[in-house]
């Protein structure tokens, strides 16, 4: 087989992977999240076989004691986040009420300084600018109602979820060494090669960074929910769950904060004990745990993530945020590999060997 023939099979297998990747997307979350935790557990599994267990047990101890602990862990966050969703309901009037007193002085300036025609065109902006936002506010209950976390793919992801966990752990060093096997025997070498900088990579960003969204989760949710910020638990655990984004957490998590903070009390104590604390978690973040559980050796650069997470996002849902970072460890892998290949090559360095 030529060399272009090789490359037009390998492009015409991955063209059809992609198709059916995009064909069955509504079907995958179950099999993408299980196939994520079996990868995420993998080394743990590895670790009690080297002790002894069998990989069928320390497979179902390992998953049983996963998913047992999520449960739990949920079974105990969701009477304090129904309270504080309940409370913060409840005072919403409130927070209105301490708004209007707080931009009423504003308005009244800006009616004494604009002109009641720069006014009436505040007004059309204002009314269209909130259209707008309703429109989008629509369409996400819409795309929640009716997407990837529809009332079936959430329980299918609670019934099917743990059994493809297990059956993955289970086999996975089986599936691994097959997978290898059916590498082209005269690059299986190179491609090798390349699967452990992707899993290298994978590890590194993806075990790492989990570790530091939980924590900073933790940190953020227990840290406001004890200054006295309404809805603190909440706002805390997704500014942890968005850190995934590099910076998105602490920003959004800061904004929301901060503005929910400025709605419940008239002074600035409050608020500023709000940015504290999201200071001192970006801190801690930036300067002990990023550093220890991640590392600045992953290959991984912020805006690749982001724009991975976006990108998959968009063409796939949740599936594909599920797959982006994955996804972008192999593209960035690949590219990396092909860059050292050119920098090597005649075509970079002009000896063409004659």
């Amino acid at each position: 087989m030529t060399s272009a023939l090789r490359i037009r099979f390998w492009l015409i297998g991955m063209g059809v992977s992609l198709v059916l990747l995009y064909v069955l997307r509504g079907v995958l979350l179950p099999f993408v999240a299980g196939m994520a935790i079996a990868y995420f557990l993998d080394p743990l599994a590895d670790r009690l076989e080297r002790a002894g267990v069998s990989r069928i047990l320390a497979t179902s101890i390992i998953t049983l004691a996963f998913f047992t602990t999520l449960v739990v862990v949920l079974l105990v966050l969701a009477p304090v986040i129904e309270d504080q969703v309940v409370a913060f309901a409840q005072k919403v009037p409130g927070y209105i009420e301490s708004i209007n007193q707080w931009l009423d002085p504003l308005i009244r300036e800006a009616q004494r300084r604009l002109s009641p025609r720069d006014i009436e065109k505040l007004r059309s902006s204002a009314g269209e600018y909130a259209g707008t936002v309703a429109g989008w506010g629509v369409g996400l209950l819409k795309g929640l109602v009716s997407g990837s976390l529809a009332v079936v793919e959430i329980l299918s992801l609670v019934f099917i979820t743990p059994i493809v966990t297990f059956y993955l752990l289970r086999d996975w060093d089986t599936i691994t060494a097959k997978v290898e096997g059916w590498l082209p025997r005269r690059h299986a070498a190179t491609v090798r090669e390349q699967f452990a900088e992707i899993d290298r990579t994978l590890s590194g960003f993806v075990r790492g960074q989990a570790t530091v969204c939980l924590a900073l989760g933790t940190f953020y949710g227990v840290g406001l929910s004890l200054v006295g910020l309404d809805l603190g638990l909440v706002i805390g655990g997704l500014s942890g769950l968005f850190s995934f984004v590099p910076y998105l957490g602490t920003i959004s998590g800061f904004v929301a904060g901060v503005g929910l903070a400025f709605a419940q009390t008239q002074d600035w104590q409050l608020p500023a004990i709000v940015a504290g604390v999201f200071i001192v978690g970006q801190m801690i973040e930036g300067n002990v745990l990023t550093p220890k559980l991640v590392g600045d050796r992953v290959g991984l650069h912020p805006v690749w993530v982001m724009f991975a997470l976006l990108a998959g996002g968009g063409l796939f849902g949740f599936v594909g945020i599920l797959l982006a970072v994955p996804v972008a460890a192999v593209i960035g892998v690949l590219v990396r590999f092909a860059l050292s290949r050119y920098l090597a090559s005649p075509l970079y360095t002009g000896n063409d060997g004659s």
